[in-house]
């Protein structure tokens, strides 16, 4: 994470947040209460909370289950010293969820674990947070409270509920647009990147092989919380990289 006169740790812990494709997540071993740590893949809600989903047969899965708390860890993936790169240490609880936005946008996330999410003993769970820790680098050293990190889905709800929409028609029709979101507003690899999310903060693309995630940065401000036009929220995000036009469904070109 490099050292810029403009720095907002609100940005900067969005942005590790919604980049991050998997993490190290620290449970309770019943009991004794001694701390266990494993590699988790993660995605996120609309507002920003950590999706997990794990089997009830895995020891952290049985941690949960039997004292909620948790604690997750999400770093930057910065090549060479990894504690030269940006992190964030989560605290909060873990619980199972039913809600089919859930399972929608960690497997949109996710991919591959579409082979066995619908197993008997895989759940996914959402995480409550209770504190925010960002290490950003030298001197980049912030504690960030849930709110100054989760994005407020009050006014957005039409903009949450056309997502699955937004993001075919994107995938389908604006292939192109969204390589440009990755590679010339937030300089990633090229590659085959496709829109993974859309929500009120922006957004956001992942590619395969390079196996990241590039994020618009977060504001939850403007044409991106915008209900009335949902396909803004992904279209605001590169204008001036493509030639103006009007690129949403034609369900919502009459408002």
């Amino acid at each position: 994470m490099q050292p810029t006169a403009n720095f907002n740790p609100k940005t900067a812990t969005k942005k590790l947040l919604r980049e991050g494709r998997s993490g190290a997540l620290a449970t309770l071993m019943p009991g004794s209460g001694d701390p266990y740590c494993s590699l988790v893949n993660v995605a996120t809600a609309s507002d920003g909370a950590p999706l997990l989903l794990i089997s009830r047969l895995a020891v952290h899965t049985k941690n949960i289950l039997v004292d909620p708390r948790v604690s997750l860890m999400i770093d930057e993936r910065k090549e060479g010293d990894p504690l030269q790169g940006g992190r964030i240490m989560m605290v909060g609880t873990a619980a199972a969820t039913d809600d089919p936005n859930v399972r929608r946008r960690y497997l949109e996330r996710q991919p591959e674990a579409e082979a066995f999410a619908s197993f008997a003993d895989f759940s996914f769970y959402q995480m409550a947070l209770k504190s925010v820790h960002l290490v950003a680098g030298f001197g980049r050293i912030v504690d960030l409270k849930p709110a100054e990190v989760l994005t407020a889905t009050d006014d957005a709800g039409e903009l949450v509920a056309a997502e699955p929409e937004v993001l075919a028609h994107m995938n389908q029709d604006h292939a192109e647009a969204c390589r440009l979101y990755a590679t010339k507003l937030l300089g990633a690899p090229d590659g085959a990147w496709r829109c993974v999310g859309c929500d009120p903060e922006g957004p956001r693309a992942a590619a395969r092989p390079h196996g990241v995630t590039a994020a618009v940065p977060a504001t939850g401000a403007g044409p991106r919380r915008a209900a009335a036009d949902p396909d803004a929220a992904c279209r605001a995000g590169a204008r001036g990289l493509t030639p103006a036009r009007d690129a949403r469904p034609a369900r919502w070109r009459d408002r």
